[in-house]
């Protein structure tokens, strides 16, 4: 039976396949066209499926940015554009991400009948998500599947990683932390390769407000005072993530052992790719 490292380790190799939209320079430019630039483009292109919501909503889903970085973008953009305007401009710009970075390497092709086939295996898996507390989830499984197959695979790729997210912020939750305690505590796992001021300053804090949330996190007894996770930090954290191991299983499961490694067969060479490409920083290849 598919099992929670399982669901992991999925998840880890699908995301490329998802991720790169956040990262891409034809989204960006097709956002740029509807008067949407720089962050403002990122809010109201992962918040539209769920309507024209106001920042409150998208605070409470996407979690761990600071409450002014997504007022400053909503609900302004949709004075300007509508939800559905950029729906289709992010799907365009996944079109053209993929096919470029697909068509620049080396033994795939667009075509490929494997790329199909990993389209279906993940739309059967992200079919098998329950819409329960899952409203990131929810709203992109309420869009219709787009027909060829290498958007397939990038909204099925979607609605997994959206249904784990949302199960990720409700094990968050239960640990009563906010975000600026996710984030540090992350910033402070052996795990974490990259300089914390790095999340600090993309999800919007200052930093009297960064420091202050290391001095919530310490007092907690969750950080030493080298800004190293303790022993509870480390406890704490990896209850996070088997929780949310656990409550991402059900797709996997329901596509199955077999079909779970097939998945991982024939996506691989697709997000290897992207992750080539170098969209993601630093040199391609």
């Amino acid at each position: 039976m598919v099992d929670a490292p399982t669901a992991r380790h999925l998840y880890q190799r699908l995301e490329p396949l998802h991720g790169f939209i956040y990262f891409s320079s034809e989204a960006a430019e097709e956002y740029a066209t509807l008067g949407l630039t720089g962050q403002d483009g990122y809010f109201a292109s992962r918040a539209a499926a769920m309507g024209a919501v106001g920042p409150e909503v998208v605070i409470a889903t996407f979690f761990n940015f600071q409450p002014h970085l997504v007022r400053n973008a909503l609900p302004a953009a949709w004075d300007i554009t509508t939800p559905a305007e950029v729906l289709a401009a992010r799907l365009r710009g996944a079109d053209a991400t993929l096919r470029r970075v697909i068509g620049e390497a080396e033994g795939v092709s667009i075509d490929d009948a494997e790329l199909a086939e990993a389209a279906a295996l993940a739309r059967t898996a992200a079919e098998a998500c329950r819409h329960e507390g899952r409203p990131l989830y929810a709203a992109h499984a309420a869009l219709p599947w787009p027909v060829e197959p290498h958007l397939q695979l990038f909204h099925a790729v979607t609605l997994l990683r959206e249904h784990r997210g949302d199960g990720h912020v409700a094990a968050l939750t239960l640990e009563n932390l906010d975000n600026g305690d996710v984030l540090v505590t992350h910033a402070a796992s052996d795990d974490f390769g990259l300089p914390d001021w790095i999340l600090q300053r993309t999800r919007g804090f200052s930093d009297e407000e960064w420091a202050a949330a290391k001095d919530r996190v310490r007092a907690r007894g969750l950080i030493d005072d080298e800004d190293r996770l303790t022993a509870e930090g480390k406890e704490l954290r990896q209850r996070i993530e088997d929780r949310t191991d656990a409550a991402a299983l059900p797709p996997w499961q329901a596509l199955g052992d077999e079909g779970c490694a097939r998945l991982l067969e024939v996506a691989r060479p697709y997000g290897r790719a992207v992750l080539k490409s170098g969209i993601f920083g630093g040199p391609p290849g």
